[in-house]
């Protein structure tokens, strides 16, 4: 080989490797759902599908509530204490074939009691059946395993947001998923990937907030955290990546309403969230309970199955909602009667019903089957998704471990993690003079109807699905007050108690006692609720709360407003009156050392707003509007903000280039310093501006993040890297499109400018 020969072959050489290096990467982007064991499962999936009657297909796809196999007069009177029917387990497991169960038939459990029911159904599938097949169960574990007494709880989604921290967020699924476990569940509804485009919406504080950049980086850590490498681990549960899509934008606000939401808006704003859980490999996927221009989204095959299925490329485990496919007809009306909602339901792409009282599903659907109404060949892909997600988890190998498999169940160790997201969550709006934190000899009133209540503090989806029972069964955590008086002492501390909606004799007390102290901690906020059952007419503050405030503010005493509500509540009524404003969201059942910790100094405040948080009832602009919503843009606090017990400055934002191009990446550097006397937490955040565009841009868009800590006089260099794409839209015709022209680039109160030099079609609609 001459020399010429050589230096012009090996750079083809090269370029051939980049070549198949970027197409794995490619490839590897849109399917990441592959694994070693995967040809071997699917060969066991096949050679059990072979063995499998209609009737044992069909039970698998049906998903039953433990209710239903519960003593007690069903639907919902399940007996006290609660005992399995083996009569109606056997109708179930052995007749029905029905193979998943979930839910917690409206108790909670003590761990031991878990594994007594979960044992008893796998024994019966597993040894007294046909096929030996073992019962997939699921549970919502949205805050913990909320469904098991003594386990530990955290912050809901919208807190854990707050802490703006994806290493904690990991942190926290892994515990949820190990204690999930403990009690022999291996599958979690959970993440919602939602993005919270409502406040209204009683299942806002569910999700991660309003911005979908966020919402993408905390699903996929607490994605990472449940599911880990494999699912097979003894410590790790499936994940299901839920509502999809489009399900917390509602148009009147109300819970299982419809949305009215433009394609490529749907494609904007609350698609990429799924797409990473994707391709992050999520083993199910949950649908959306209401509709989307009319269509319910159980029957909406162009999302399940053009989005979802082909674009996405997800082959996991598709499942309804609780009741969605009879909702399709008694709720929706695009069904005439039951057995044509299962037929559209199935034809749409869903794999797993859940019924969730009754078999009238898999009779249904047997009935659809035989006509010829449905094929077998779509019933055999929804079992073997199925049957798959089964053998992944390891059910058939080992569907019960031992409780002593579990020693960290309920630690101190995980007690510690849970307070820790609490803490790191509490976002400081307001304080006036640097009134907080608290001398801890300081003599406090506290009041409110918050302050002496867990349910408060937990929220719904906490030991019953409208947390109602939460006092009862938390009493052994403490609420803002008992760890007030533990912090303070009795003898500093004056507590007033104060119905939901503050009587006259509420507020004439709480004024008393006003003067006999130095402070005042008004606790105020929402009590627990979900779904439907949190439906509000508006987001304004009760009078009865607003005349509280007003009227202590009025004694003179500062105020320290704390606010546990799982959306914002309007409290522009009063908030110019109090000295110092404290959000908490649903803390959980640390909650209330946290913010005591908070108050006394004991931690310095590092939680961000993950939403607008609006200063009016009528006024729900998100940080993302349009130039054109600039007039009306008033708010009371933005996105992203939150104050510390120290301060922090913002130097030499620095762009490595004033041009970008197709190909390139853009390396954007600041220098943060801790101006204070204390160290801190700071979440630094880099957003976009497009000047101009062809469909009309937002102000800014969040781009990256990430969380730093310092000590009194510490600098630190923060880099950002971003690419052509992070400044793409959707059009209208649906196509991922980034401009030339204009950008601002603006960390803090800094800001550069940038030019994107070519307009870039990512063509991308296949893998977003």
């Amino acid at each position: 080989m001459s020399a010429h020969t050589a230096l012009t072959t090996q750079p083809n050489l090269m370029l051939r490797k980049l070549v198949l290096l970027f197409y794995i990467a490619l490839t590897l982007g849109c399917h990441t759902q592959s694994d070693p064991k995967t040809s071997e499962i699917d060969q066991k999936v096949e050679k059990l599908l072979k063995q499998m009657t209609l009737e044992e297909k069909v039970g698998q796809m049906t998903q039953l509530t433990l209710n239903v196999i519960s003593k007690g007069i069903l639907p919902y009177d399940v007996s006290e204490p609660h005992e399995i029917d083996e009569e109606r387990l056997q109708n179930v497991i052995v007749k029905n074939h029905v193979g998943s169960i979930f839910n917690a038939g409206n108790h909670a459990f003590e761990r031991d009691n878990w594994q007594q029911i979960i044992a008893r159904v796998q024994q019966v599938a597993t040894t007294q059946t046909r096929l030996k097949i073992p019962v997939l169960y699921g549970i919502d574990a949205v805050h913990g395993t909320n469904y098991t007494y003594h386990s530990t709880l955290f912050p809901h989604q919208i807190g854990l947001a707050a802490t703006w921290n994806p290493s904690l967020v990991e942190k926290v699924a892994e515990i949820v998923a190990y204690e999930t476990r403990a009690i022999n569940i291996p599958w979690n509804f959970s993440p919602s990937v939602d993005v919270a485009r409502s406040p209204l919406h009683s299942r806002f504080y569910e999700t991660f907030g309003e911005d979908n950049y966020l919402v993408k980086e905390l699903g996929k850590a607490m994605l990472k955290g449940y599911q880990g490498d494999t699912v097979a681990d003894k410590y790790k549960v499936a994940a299901t990546a839920k509502h999809f899509i489009g399900y917390t934008m509602p148009l009147s606000g109300i819970d299982r309403s419809s949305a009215w939401i433009p394609e490529h808006y749907l494609r904007e704003y609350f698609l990429p969230p799924f797409a990473d859980a994707v391709r992050a490999g999520v083993k199910a996927v949950m649908l959306n309970l209401s509709e989307i221009n009319g269509i319910p989204a159980h029957a909406n095959i162009y999302a399940v199955q053009e989005i979802l299925r082909k674009e996405l490329k997800f082959k996991g485990l598709i499942v309804s909602d609780w009741e969605a496919i009879r909702e399709v007809f008694f709720h929706h009306h695009v069904a005439a009667n039951d057995k044509e909602a299962v037929k559209l339901a199935i034809d749409a792409g869903v794999d797993m019903s859940m019924v969730p009282f009754d078999v009238m599903f898999s009779e249904l659907l047997i009935e659809l089957a035989k006509e010829k109404r449905v094929s077998t060949q779509r019933i055999d892909e929804s079992v073997r998704r199925i049957l798959k997600l089964k053998f992944e988890l390891g059910l058939f190998e080992q569907p019960l471990y031992p409780a002593d498999n579990y020693p960290k169940f309920a630690s101190e160790a995980f007690r510690q993690v849970s307070q820790h997201a609490a803490e790191e969550s509490i976002t400081l709006l307001k304080n006036e003079n640097n009134l907080l934190p608290l001398p801890k000899t300081a003599k406090v009133l506290i009041t409110g109807f918050a302050a002496n209540s867990m349910r408060s503090l937990n929220g719904g989806w906490t030991y019953t699905w409208q947390g109602h029972d939460i006092d009862s069964h938390g009493g052994y955590k403490h609420t803002i007050l008992e760890a007030m008086v533990q912090k303070m002492g009795a003898e500093n501390v004056r507590f007033v108690e104060s119905a939901f909606d503050s009587t006259p004799e509420n507020i004439t007390q709480a004024i008393a006692a006003a003067q006999e102290v130095d402070y005042i901690v008004l606790c105020l906020g929402e009590s627990s609720y979900a779904e439907n059952f949190g439906n509000v007419r508006d987001l304004n503050a009760s009078e009865g709360q607003v005349q509280l405030a007003r009227q202590l503010a009025a004694t003179g005493k500062p105020v320290i407003l704390v606010l546990t509500e799982g959306r914002p509540k309007i409290i522009s009524a009063f908030e110019s009156q109090m000295q110092a404003v404290v959000m908490a969201y649903l803390p959980s059942n640390e909650g209330g050392l946290a913010i005591t910790n908070m108050i006394f100094g004991e931690v310095n405040p590092s939680g961000k707003l993950p939403f607008t948080y609006p200063i009016a009832a009528n006024m729900l602009l998100h940080y993302d509007h349009k130039y054109s919503e600039n007039y009306a843009f008033e708010v009371q606090y933005p996105f992203g903000f939150g104050l510390s017990y120290t301060t922090f400055a913002y130097q030499n934002l620095t762009l490595d280039k004033k041009q970008l191009r197709a190909g390139d990446t853009l390396t954007v550097s600041v220098d943060v310093t801790n101006t204070g006397n204390r160290a801190g937490k700071e979440v630094v955040q880099l957003y976009s501006g497009d000047i101009f565009a062809s469909l009309a841009p937002s102000v800014k868009r969040l781009r990256r993040f990430t969380k730093i800590e310092l000590q009194p006089n510490e600098t630190k260099k923060v880099i950002f890297t971003l690419l052509p794409e992070d400044f793409a839209f959707i059009t209208p015709k649906n196509q991922k499109l980034a401009e030339a022209g204009a950008f601002e680039i603006t960390v803090a109160d800094l800001k550069e400018n940038l030019e994107l030099v070519d307009n870039i079609d990512f063509a991308e609609k296949s893998c977003q």
